[in-house]
């Protein structure tokens, strides 16, 4: 075992945030059990980089149960919580990883995790891959394959097989309808304003909120604003996308003129420069800017470091930049993943289905790698299924099912 973390006497309460998880998870429980008798990744090496949090940890902890020789790292810089980052270098695996690493640390870290010849890949956001292919091409040949989590991380991969450079297959696990359509739109709603309530401890009822981007993500953080009682504003470049938010009850503006109006900013677009300097300028004196989305390039912050007049440390997790005379916008988490950055990200219960998907592509891989010949894998309707059916059945609810004659009568099963 190696690892590179920032204090190991952290790992008692570490241990106690993973138990808690453990306790809320019931999928990945009953995952765990499976795993622990059919030891489906014995002799398995699997390099994994997620936000490295307890649900993450526990996730890491199951597919170890399966046989895995686990190598760890986080995929943010600020969403690393160092106690449970030494719990798992306690229960013996092996990570590398700490809580606001420099950027070139944070690179280390993903070229030691990749270091180790491993077979399966499970990323966020496509750093692993990424480097894979781009500073550590003698690793490939280990590789049957890996699974992708995030939006983000699927767009860099599709880009990589259009050039026809991915070179092993991916599982878009975040395509899985047991995944986004729960931990994008009621993972991200409620986890992104646990981070911005947390963090300002201001009022959201009577604001004007603007959310930028209305996919799975935008559709959960706009479903909660309106919950807490705020107006809000969307803004889209997907004309059905605007449609859909104006039907569902949202003002629909281009970002010069939400930027007048917002109290706050929430980016959730997996693209960069949604906010710009010249939006900023324009804002409100004490908007409230943050993001959402995977990487900090929504929220131009290198631009708005170098225009303001000044700057100030207000609270943990908020910089105030001036960016006219005696005005200052507010953002949080250095415009990296608020939910993240400002909270501990998704709820348990979310994440339970989310990771489920997980170790369950990865197991689909490990067996399947003989006859696997795509490069973009669409995770097997049966996993998704099967999901769902745990996930009901913890959940004590029962459903109907078709009857040999309704089967018959439709031409197919419904499902």
């Amino acid at each position: 075992m190696e690892y590179e973390i920032k204090d190991i006497s952290l790992a008692p309460h570490g241990a106690k945030k993973i138990d808690w998880v453990k306790k809320n998870c019931p999928l990945l429980r009953s995952l765990e059990e499976d795993f622990s008798k059919e030891k489906p990744f014995e002799g398995v090496r699997i390099a994994l980089s997620i936000h490295l949090e307890a649900k993450t940890a526990y996730l890491c902890k199951v597919l170890a149960a399966g046989g895995a020789e686990m190598y760890i790292t986080g995929s943010n810089p600020l969403s690393t919580q160092d106690d449970v980052a030494a719990a798992l270098v306690d229960a013996g695996l092996s990570v590398f990883a700490w809580h606001g690493t420099t950027e070139q640390e944070y690179e280390d870290h993903i070229q030691k995790v990749l270091s180790h010849h491993c077979n399966i890949i499970i990323d966020d956001g496509g750093d692993l891959v990424t480097t894979l292919h781009s500073k550590m091409t003698d690793e490939l040949q280990y590789v049957i394959g890996g699974c992708e989590e995030t939006t983000t991380g699927i767009i860099r991969l599709m880009a990589m097989a259009r050039e026809n450079k991915l070179t092993f297959p991916m599982v878009m696990v975040n395509n899985a309808d047991c995944k986004h359509l729960f931990d994008n739109r009621y993972g991200t709603g409620q986890s992104v304003w646990d981070g911005i309530n947390r963090t300002t401890n201001l009022i959201v009822a009577g604001k004007k909120v603007v959310v930028a981007g209305y996919g799975w993500c935008g559709k959960g953080v706009a479903m909660r604003a309106k919950g807490l009682g705020a107006q809000v504003i969307v803004t889209e470049i997907d004309p059905i996308k605007a449609i859909e938010a104006v039907m569902d009850g949202f003002t629909v503006l281009p970002m010069s003129e939400a930027a007048k109006e917002g109290d706050f900013f929430v980016t959730v677009t997996g693209c960069a420069g949604v906010i710009t300097t010249e939006h900023m300028k324009t804002m409100k004196n004490g908007a409230i800017l943050c993001n959402a989305g995977h990487f900090d390039v929504e929220i131009d912050m290198a631009g708005l470091r170098k225009c303001a007049l000044s700057s100030i440390d207000q609270r943990d997790n908020i910089i105030g930049y001036e960016v006219r005379e005696g005005a200052f916008v507010y953002v949080l988490g250095e415009g990296r993943l608020v939910n993240l950055a400002c909270g501990d990200g998704h709820p348990a219960e979310i994440m339970d289905m989310s990771f489920a998907i997980q170790a369950l592509s990865a197991k689909y891989l490990v067996e399947h790698k003989e006859e696997i010949k795509e490069k973009l894998i669409v995770v097997p309707r049966d996993v998704d299924l099967e999901v769902a059916n745990r996930k009901l059945k913890f959940l004590g609810i029962s459903i109907d099912k078709l009857t040999p004659e309704q089967e018959k009568y439709l031409g197919e099963s419904a499902v």
